[in-house]
């Protein structure tokens, strides 16, 4: 199991007073920090590779989405068994990702 990436979380004023570090963290620590902004989540400061990766991800998952509903509308029972096992995997998958945060 791989451990979880470091996350600061900062109030923007304070971030900002740092911003050189904040930076650092993300770029070279691969550390993102939570920008606070009366008491909720603002924004994110992530590293450019953490940010190219999640964009990637995504495009999977639309694709993958995609994919299953096309095959659930196909109408063919293959297609639905297909299109019934991907969407189950993407939704395991979701809540595994939600209760390891």
């Amino acid at each position: 199991m791989t451990t979880a990436p470091t996350e600061h979380r900062a109030k923007i004023a304070e971030a900002r007073n740092v911003l050189g570090e904040v930076i650092a963290r993300a770029r070279f620590g691969g550390e993102a920090t939570i920008l606070v902004n009366r008491g909720k989540d603002a924004a994110v400061i992530v590293g450019p590779e953490f940010y190219e990766q999640a964009k990637s991800d995504a495009a999977v998952l639309r694709q993958l989405r995609a994919y299953a509903d096309k095959k659930q509308a196909a109408g063919d029972a293959s297609g639905r068994q297909v299109a019934r096992v991907i969407s189950e995997s993407l939704e395991i998958a979701e809540r595994d990702a939600r209760s390891s945060d």
